[in-house]
């Protein structure tokens, strides 16, 4: 899937949500999301979807799946 500027700005906009809420640079939550394939495989083809969702909710969504992914305590 090519990456628009929409799709750009809602992957930065979740790992800076990320990296706030789990205390983590946004470096290492995005390493986290690209080895795990959640950035490729969930993030980025359901965006569609995704970016309707409010901010808590796609946090809580996004580090429930790092956890069931191994990524994240």
């Amino acid at each position: 899937m090519i990456m628009d500027s929409d799709i750009l700005d809602f992957v930065t906009c979740c790992i800076s949500k990320l990296a706030h809420v789990l205390n983590l640079t946004q470096a290492e939550v995005y390493r986290r999301l690209k080895v795990s394939g959640i950035l490729d495989d969930y993030i980025i083809p359901s965006y569609d979807v995704l970016h309707t969702f409010g901010s808590r909710y796609l946090v809580e969504d996004l580090t429930d799946f790092m956890r069931e992914k191994g990524v994240l305590d």
